[in-house]
């Protein structure tokens, strides 16, 4: 069924792509370029690129760099293709995980998708990467729900969650996870994944090359960014603080210690996990959730990585509380409906600069996620 619905979409994308999306997917371009630049091996990072800077890690070029001997527009087209069939794949393996070992009821894929569906138009008009991440960090997690405790499956796990770490580093919340649980074949295989990613930019670089390239990217990172804390769509946990107190406070020692809360929130809710068949899920979601929040550059199309959060809510919205219930229809029809088309730029801008509502919201989300958990339902 998902192929007939990907071949339909494919036949209508073919049709108005060159007149709706071809002059848009702007991230992509500069992902693109990083592709051409790595095979002439030249800087990533360059100052004069202005707002469009690649800021990922020099390994995530080489994911581009095949597409960089196509035509800017071919390369388009196969990437948004390829990302429509990444948002299929993520709301499928979203619920399918919600419900693990059973089946989700049909509604949890469909509310999942309505729920989080603008930051994933956002995500295919931009021509970004998170939904590939997060779908590699979904497999990961349901070839670690499957592990019989083999090499071959710890270094699948350990291949997927070092894969999608050498491209957004944030993938390395899940390590803290690994730790608690033991996991040191996976831990071991990821490991040596980081290590080949690290290096493999010395084929275009050299090694002396390849060191001062990883420099670069750190000191552009370091660079770029604090004055990107202010942005409107940025909703990270440090962006917050600064849009409701300003510079003059401690941004960063304050965002670290509401950092350090939810790591022990997080800590309570493994060590309430005795005894239930299959906890890593929750705790899961509750880090893919997190992901974007405690990244300094979380955007908030960047959300859609709460994608298996609210699949696992809405198989256990039954049984919260009849209030509870309103309130979190509430919360997932603002995170929904927070659109700039529909709100305006006033509205808008004030609930995203002055109050950061983006952020709140999925906070609460987290805090239904930890109910289930305190309450031994998930």
């Amino acid at each position: 069924m998902l192929l007939f619905i990907i071949l339909g979409l494919s036949l209508v994308i073919f049709k108005f792509f060159p007149q709706l999306i071809l002059p848009r997917m702007v991230d992509f371009e500069v992902n693109y370029q990083a592709g051409q630049r790595i095979w002439r091996g030249e800087t990533l990072y360059r100052v004069e690129d202005g707002h469009y800077q690649f800021k990922y890690p020099p390994f995530a070029s080489l994911l581009y760099f095949p597409l960089g001997f196509l035509s800017l527009n071919q390369a388009k087209f196969i990437w948004f293709m390829l990302t429509v069939t990444a948002t299929f794949a993520l709301i499928i393996l979203s619920s399918r995980l919600a419900a693990f070992p059973s089946s989700a009821p049909a509604y949890v894929p469909v509310f999942t998708f309505l729920i989080l569906a603008r930051f994933l138009a956002r995500e295919l008009s931009l021509g970004q990467i998170n939904t590939l991440i997060i779908c590699l960090l979904l497999l990961m997690l349901k070839n670690w729900l499957i592990d019989s405790g083999s090499f071959a499956t710890s270094l699948k796990t350990g291949f997927l969650w070092g894969l999608a770490t050498s491209l957004k580093p944030y993938a390395l919340i899940f390590f803290p996870l690994f730790l608690l649980r033991r996991r040191w074949k996976i831990i071991g295989s990821a490991l040596f994944f980081f290590i080949l990613s690290f290096f493999m930019p010395a084929i275009f670089y050299g090694l002396k090359g390849n060191l001062i390239v990883h420099q670069e990217w750190l000191n552009h990172l370091k660079a770029s960014t604090p004055p990107l804390l202010s942005s409107q769509d940025n909703i990270s946990l440090f962006a917050l603080l600064y849009k409701w107190f300003g510079p003059e406070i401690p941004v960063w020692t304050l965002g670290l210690f509401a950092i350090a809360l939810l790591a022990a929130a997080i800590f309570l809710a493994v060590i309430r996990a005795k005894n239930m068949n299959y906890p890593v899920i929750l705790e899961a979601a509750a880090l893919l959730l997190l992901m974007p929040i405690v990244s300094p550059l979380g955007w908030d199309y960047t959300l859609l990585s709460s994608s298996l959060a609210i699949s696992l809510i809405l198989y256990h919205f039954p049984t919260f509380p009849r209030l509870s219930r309103y309130f979190l229809g509430l919360i997932f029809i603002l995170i929904a409906f927070m659109i700039f088309d529909l709100l305006g730029r006033q509205v808008y801008s004030f609930l995203m600069m002055k109050i950061s509502l983006p952020t709140l919201l999925f906070l609460l989300v987290l805090g239904y996620l930890l109910w289930l958990r305190f309450k031994g339902k998930a």
